[in-house]
């Protein structure tokens, strides 16, 4: 078997036509150049073949009783699954009007009867390779898309596991906080996933922001490598000085990650950062720090780490403080609802406060 005739092999081609001598010749020549070839004698039998078994390529007659052959590539391009099987239109018909229909309909070509074998031969492989390297292109380009996610997933897991790490290096600072970060990432996750069910939060909270909230959680105490030790490791209470000098750590973390910002102003997990940074110690009530922002004027975001930081902090056992059980946890959470904590995250929150225990107990220091 010839190159040429092996590589043709690997294509169907459905010939439509009610005159079954011009059946015949052109199935001949087909199978001649080495193509399997289908026949049907009218347009409505064509469109049931092609739906139940697409070809490669059409060679369509025009005048046929039932259906002509312009109805039947108008129907055939309307379909999505069907659209781009090329046809040529075969036909008596030889005047411009009637070649210009079938471009417009769709066809890719026009043979005028009576036709020469040759011609036929050489029109269906020239349009059988273009077909065939247009789907090449197109799968090198989905398999290409699909080579870039993978390095762009690469390279942002190798970006958030750096951030990740220099979080914790920040935190090791402060030994009694242990696995805080991956505990209120886990937290901030729950939440945001049970609100992204309420219909009043679903167009802001998508997939991508639950990824953000994931990874952006474990910046907001990142500026607490600018508060010295006698202050940051501190056992007893703070003094009322003390306290102002420590509050300053959300300024500093922000203003660290602001200088990212100037290179990376559209990034989205950036700007939230920021956002959980500067504001996860507002309060709903305006009485936070440092800006005194109350209600929906906290970024979203800080107001979900609000919770996920404070359940945290009173479950957790520290040198100045016993651990609390979880029920009394949960207890000063929905106590705080409307004062210090958004009602509607309380509400998300005593839903999934189960789940929130179990993430605590697979994260114990």
């Amino acid at each position: 078997m010839s190159e040429s005739k092996e590589f043709m092999s690997k294509f169907s081609v459905l010939v439509v036509d009610d005159t079954p001598a011009n059946l015949k010749v052109l199935s001949a020549i087909l199978k001649e150049q080495g193509c399997i070839a289908r026949t049907v004698p009218t347009g409505k039998l064509a469109l049931k073949s092609i739906c139940n078994n697409a070809p490669d390529l059409i060679l369509l007659d025009i005048n046929m009783p039932d259906m002509n052959g312009y109805q039947v590539c108008e129907a055939l391009k309307e379909d999505e699954t069907l659209k781009n099987i090329p046809v040529i239109f075969i036909s008596a018909l030889n005047e411009t009007m009637d070649k210009v229909k079938a471009f417009s309909v769709g066809g890719v070509d026009y043979i005028t009867k009576p036709f020469q074998f040759e011609e036929v031969q050489a029109r269906v492989e020239t349009h059988l390779k273009l077909s065939f390297a247009q789907k090449e292109i197109e799968q090198y380009n989905r398999n290409l898309e699909e080579l870039v996610k993978e390095k762009v997933k690469e390279l942002s897991n190798s970006q958030m596991s750096t951030i990740f790490a220099m979080a914790k290096l920040a935190q090791s600072r402060d030994d009694d906080t242990g696995k805080h970060l991956e505990r209120v990432q886990n937290f901030c996750k729950l939440i945001a996933e049970g609100l992204s069910k309420r219909s009043k939060y679903k167009i802001i909270i998508d997939d991508k922001y639950i990824d953000n909230i994931f990874n952006a959680s474990t910046l907001h105490d990142i500026g607490k490598v600018g508060i010295s030790d006698n202050i940051l490791l501190k056992p007893g209470r703070l003094t009322t000085d003390e306290f102002e000098i420590m509050k300053t750590h959300v300024i500093i973390g922000a203003s660290t990650l602001e200088e990212v910002r100037k290179l990376y102003r559209k990034n989205s997990f950036i700007n939230m950062g920021i956002a959980i940074t500067n504001s996860h110690h507002e309060k709903w009530d305006g009485s936070g720090y440092p800006s005194n922002l109350s209600g929906v004027a906290i970024p979203l975001s800080a107001r979900i780490m609000a919770i996920a930081d404070v359940y945290d902090a009173i479950k957790s056992k520290r040198c100045y403080k016993t651990a609390f059980t979880h029920e009394e946890s949960c207890k000063i959470i929905y106590e705080g609802s409307g004062k210090h904590f958004d009602p509607d995250i309380v509400e998300v929150f005593r839903e999934i406060n189960e789940d929130v225990l179990r993430t605590w107990e697979r994260f114990q220091d």
